[in-house]
């Protein structure tokens, strides 16, 4: 299992916006092969209010390279992309492949 990490800049004025996308882009990641784990977003409590995070699964390599092209041929998911660039929430885009440790025991 690996899971693909997504660090957001997003603007901050625009967080209804960057919601609307990170609410309605699981069920594309979905349709495409991923599990969507979560999408979180900033708060005012601690911390910067312009960061955001997702956390995707796959099962390997192979099955995210599967989904990146699956999902440039997504219609659902080409209309939430051109959404949020239309609108300019989404600033930067930091993408990780991360692996879970295994607790001891």
């Amino acid at each position: 299992m690996i899971t693909l990490s997504i660090r957001y800049t997003i603007d901050a004025g625009k967080l209804a916006d960057f919601e609307a996308y990170a609410k309605a882009l699981p069920d594309a990641a979905e349709r495409c092969g991923a599990r969507s784990v979560a999408y979180y977003l900033p708060t005012k409590f601690a911390g910067p209010t312009n960061l955001a995070l997702a956390l995707i699964d796959f099962p390997s390599l192979a099955a995210y390279e599967q989904y990146r092209a699956a999902l440039l041929t997504d219609n659902t998911a080409a209309e939430l992309a051109r959404a949020a660039d239309k609108s300019g929430c989404i600033l930067v885009e930091d993408r990780a492949i991360l692996r879970r440790v295994a607790p001891a025991g």
